[in-house]
């Protein structure tokens, strides 16, 4: 009979306060963007360059996988080989 009123209240108070919540992470000189404002992964290096025109800098590739960074004026991009991994908006 204990455990039946234990997990009663334990059921009732995960009805109660259970409810879940999420906090908003902003970190400084980044911005999640929208929409077209930046490339999205998978796009080619070429196909970047059709779409938003010539980079500002381009970075020699480094590492293994090589990883290239293209700088824009409102973003930053993120190649590995020639496939865009992550780009980043300017805050």
């Amino acid at each position: 009979m204990t455990k039946l009123r234990t997990a009663t209240l334990i059921a009732l108070a995960l009805a109660l306060f259970g409810t879940a919540q999420a906090d908003t992470l902003k970190m400084d000189g980044m911005s999640a963007g929208s929409g077209d404002a930046r490339p999205t992964r998978g796009m080619t290096q070429a196909r970047v360059e059709s779409k938003y025109g010539s980079p500002v800098s381009m970075r020699a590739p480094v590492g293994d996988p090589p990883i290239t960074r293209w700088e824009y004026k409102d973003f930053v991009v993120f190649f590995e080989y020639d496939r865009v991994i992550h780009a980043v908006v300017k805050h």
